[in-house]
């Protein structure tokens, strides 16, 4: 299971150039270089239990629960979130406050990552979707229809 889909944009021809001559003479795809390490698995426990340590209101749990149910609801949405999508906000919103230096969440730590976790979650009604309506602007109506906590 992902908690992101991470989108990327597709290559400029100069890159997909680079890529393609990387590969004309080798079909394996194996690295060429050595691979280091980056982080060991002591620190990634640490940072781990850094993250768990954030401290979050019980008034910002309901709002990441509005939030999901609001997507489950919305006029434009066949499949909103599910329960998954809620725990994988709360431990984002965790960790990406913990990333600004917090030992607590705030609710914009919550809206800054409610359209990472959905993006792959939310499924459009087809009829919306070929109007052009996105998971982009269901997320944004969601957040202006739900009052942020003060």
């Amino acid at each position: 299971r992902f908690i992101f889909k991470v989108i990327v944009d597709l290559p400029k021809v100069e890159e997909e150039v680079s890529i393609l001559k990387r590969f004309k003479n080798d079909f394996s795809g194996e690295p060429s270089g050595e691979i280091n390490t980056v982080i060991n698995e002591s620190k990634l426990k640490k940072c781990k239990e850094q993250a768990q340590a954030v401290k979050i209101s019980d008034q910002l749990i309901q709002y990441i629960s509005q939030l999901v149910v609001a997507s489950r609801n919305h006029q434009d949405v066949y499949l909103g979130g599910s329960p998954r999508a809620s725990l994988n906000i709360l431990r984002s919103s965790k960790v990406y406050a913990a990333l600004q230096g917090r030992d607590f969440v705030i609710p914009d730590d919550i809206k800054y990552v409610l359209p990472h976790v959905l993006n792959h979650r939310l499924i459009i009604q087809p009829e919306r979707e070929m109007a052009g309506i996105t998971y982009e602007d269901v997320v944004s109506d969601i957040i202006k229809q739900i009052e942020m906590p003060r």
